[in-house]
């Protein structure tokens, strides 16, 4: 057992000051679903610990015509069961409840899935694994050992670690933003801009500084929402990691042509991707199941797949191509 500090702030600001003030390395603790595995693992191991779950103010869900707004702290599974989340945006729920155990959605928050790290092994199994992500510079196990669940897009030559969240990829699909606290005030950044690829610093996985606090995260709202879907494909059915998974939408006119169309990509990639160019190619089209598929291979037309990992290329555009087609009835109705 290692000891740390135990803080329990009143407030946000009262957080903001602890974080200002903590030693590196100091981690938050919301739902505690992921913290507390990587600290029992000894991959995490903060000097202090700041709970914020008590925070009534970071829990706060709102609804209205500019969209949708969700305080850091609430819970998976209030989000996923809100009516008007339901109804308006079947995606952002179902990324929710497929995500995850009924208890774990019950303690897990919003926020804090956002920055859950990567379950490749190697990065999980200790220091006899080389690890960049872990120890920078010691190499990575998964490029020569056991890839089959790797990433496919976003990768590099130091780490091919995929991201493991439902959550934002139904996010990203639908332009959500994020309100975040640090000493210096609050920003707000796209939810795009929060995650980064690998590159030559794997250890960098977010562009949050260590004293900055997600505060709400906010979703425009769009006519898509209806017509949208999260398809998750697994080795197995129950609260199992994506093998591929798609969050998609769509908007059709009285002829049936995709006026608005919004695909992003999980389980295949380093970071939450959103397939713009995929998305492009269905613009002005009859949705078919040709024309859904074609869209999904040109969102794997760039895969570097690992070496056990190539039929998650074919499993990928499949999962786009039913997803575009599920999102669309939908949509018609």
């Amino acid at each position: 057992m290692r000891s740390f500090a135990y803080v329990v702030p009143d407030s946000v600001a009262g957080a903001v000051d602890a974080l200002a003030a903590a030693e590196p390395g100091t981690k938050i603790l919301a739902g505690g679903t992921t913290l507390y595995d990587l600290m029992k693992l000894g991959i995490e191991a903060p000097p202090a610990v700041i709970d914020i779950h008590r925070l009534a103010e970071l829990t706060e869900i709102s609804t209205g015509e500019d969209g949708l707004s969700f305080g850091a702290g609430a819970r998976m599974a209030e989000v996923a069961d809100h009516p008007v989340v339901r109804r308006d945006y079947p995606a952002l729920s179902e990324s929710l409840w497929r995500a995850a155990s009924q208890q774990l959605r019950n303690m897990a928050t919003v926020g804090g899935n956002l920055l859950q790290r990567t379950r490749c092994g190697y990065f999980r199994g200790g220091a006899e694994f080389p690890c960049n992500k872990r120890n920078p510079g010691s190499g990575c196990a998964a490029l020569e050992g056991l890839d089959r669940t790797h990433a496919l897009l976003g990768t590099s030559d130091t780490c091919i670690a995929t991201y493991p969240g439902d959550w934002a990829v139904a996010l990203i699909a639908f332009d959500a933003e994020l309100d975040v606290v640090g000493p210096a005030g609050e920003r707000t950044l796209p939810l795009g801009e929060l995650h980064v690829e690998p590159g030559d610093n794997p250890l960098l996985e977010h562009t949050l500084a260590p004293d900055e606090l997600i505060l709400r995260i906010r979703v425009p709202a769009t006519p898509a929402g209806r017509g949208s879907t999260y398809h998750k494909i697994r080795d197995r059915e129950s609260y199992a990691f994506a093998l591929t998974s798609a969050a998609t939408a769509v908007t059709l006119d009285a002829q049936g042509l995709v006026t608005d169309c919004r695909i992003g990509l999980g389980g295949v990639a380093t970071r939450p991707w959103r397939a713009t160019t995929a998305e492009r190619s269905l613009i002005g089209e009859q949705l078919t199941r040709e024309t859904a598929r074609r869209a999904g291979e040109v969102a794997f037309a760039e895969a570097r797949p690992p070496r056990t990992g190539a039929f998650r290329v074919e499993l990928g555009i499949r999962t786009v191509t039913d997803a575009l087609l599920t999102a669309g009835k939908r949509a018609a109705r």
